[in-house]
């Protein structure tokens, strides 16, 4: 495989045959469950289409889930790779090899991520409880933000539960793809492994075990493919609590690049439906939370990327027939943002926003089994953050900037 077919990093940028790459990119978490059937490989390939017209060819999905049923009081991303310990579902891999044959037909990069802080798929809390760190019980009802906070915090101490999610993380990096017998670690549709979807100490001293878990799994998974970026998943300041500890863990040589999140709805930047009243403060908030990473970031060379983030309809409706237009106009200051730094050869890299739903529809507000995969997870209301194909002046957004930065790159050939 020639090596210019996968990314590379270079004092500060990524390299992608020779050349510098910047992208706009789409979180499309569910696109690795939609390969199971025929129905979701039509809408899959459908979708992916779709992007392509609209110059995104950079794909953040999550690799796999742990365990089934209720957890944390809601229902969970199924079906899961892992269903129970240790216990891997082949159907689930086979979905993910039919997506990675779609995207290299595209010539598309995924960003896989490899587990999840949040109990919408499993993730940490299911470790926690197959180890015996949280009973059925507990892990089936409503768990508060505290309690939540004091059970996750457990998993970078707890040996066994990293070493059951270590088993994950080796099946799926030393798979072979069943439709083409290559090796995932030999797959240039891989640009990058993340160790997890936001991952948090969620409680200062589980710091110092935190740390040392992302350098030891990063450290795993570069012994296991020296092709790949390796990134942890992190949300910033706001998920780390502190922009020392941000940048302790992405001095780590093996940690390839940095990331970050931006949530105003979560981080209380706007209150109930009042969006249009706080774009100033969003907007603000946003730029500031850039530019204090960046200059962060900046000091260790390595690439950054806004890999989250998401803002709902105008007044906060779920509707498709509601306006997108503070969406656009948000979107619209992070791809500038993001295009300022194309043109000065800078090391923001990259923004995937949240997230994809295409083509599917809500059904109602929540997820029930049955109903079409979108951007927003089941714990979410369903159309929260999802951009729909329909969408069409978020589409011109996206489009505009995708195209001014394919320009660029043309221009510096």
């Amino acid at each position: 495989m020639a090596q210019g077919s996968f990314v590379r990093t270079s004092k500060g940028q990524f390299i992608l045959q020779g050349k510098p790459y910047y992208y706009i990119g789409a979180n499309y978490w569910y696109a690795s469950l939609l390969g199971r059937n025929k129905k979701g490989q039509e809408r899959l390939k459908k979708e992916l289409d779709f992007l392509v017209t609209k110059g995104v060819t950079n794909l953040r999905v999550l690799a796999g889930g742990e365990g089934e049923g209720l957890i944390d009081g809601v229902k969970r991303v199924e079906p899961p790779l892992q269903p129970k310990k240790r216990e891997f579902n082949e159907d689930v891999l086979k979905s993910l090899d039919y997506l990675l044959v779609e995207m290299g037909k595209r010539k598309m990069k995924a960003i896989l991520f490899l587990s999840n802080n949040w109990e919408w798929s499993g993730g940490f809390l299911q470790y926690l409880n197959w180890n015996g760190l949280i009973a059925d019980s507990t892990l089936r009802k409503k768990i508060n933000w505290d309690d939540k906070r004091d059970y996750v915090s457990k998993f970078y101490s707890c040996e066994s539960c990293i070493k059951d999610y270590y088993s994950q993380v080796e099946h799926i990096i030393t798979r072979k793809n069943s439709l083409t017998g290559k090796k995932y670690t030999d797959d240039p549709a891989i640009m990058a492994w993340e160790l997890a979807n936001e991952p948090r100490p969620m409680r200062p001293a589980a710091s110092k075990d935190y740390s040392s878990w992302i350098s030891q799994a990063a450290a795993l998974i570069k012994s296991l493919d020296k092709n790949h970026l390796v990134t942890t998943g992190a949300e910033g300041e706001m998920g780390s609590e502190s922009m020392d500890l941000f940048k302790e863990i992405h001095t780590d040589k093996n940690i390839d690049y940095a990331t970050i999140h931006i949530w105003p709805k979560n981080w209380s930047w706007f209150s109930d439906t009042a969006i249009a009243k706080s774009m100033s403060t969003v907007t603000g908030n946003t730029n500031n939370y850039i530019v204090k990473h960046a200059e962060a970031v900046k000091t260790l060379n390595k690439p950054l990327v806004i890999e989250e983030f998401g803002l709902p309809r105008n007044n906060h409706s779920y509707s498709l027939s509601s306006p997108t237009s503070l969406r656009d106009e948000y979107y619209t200051g992070i791809f500038s943002t993001l295009y300022k730094s194309v043109k000065e050869g800078d090391i923001i890299a990259g923004a995937n926003f949240w997230a994809l739903g295409g083509a599917g529809r809500p059904a109602q507000t929540w997820w029930n089994k049955g109903d079409d995969w979108l951007g927003d997870p089941p714990m979410e209301e369903q159309g929260l953050n999802s951009v729909f194909d329909t969408d069409a002046s978020t589409w011109k957004v996206i489009y505009l900037f995708t195209q001014k930065i394919k320009k660029v790159g043309v221009q510096k050939k």
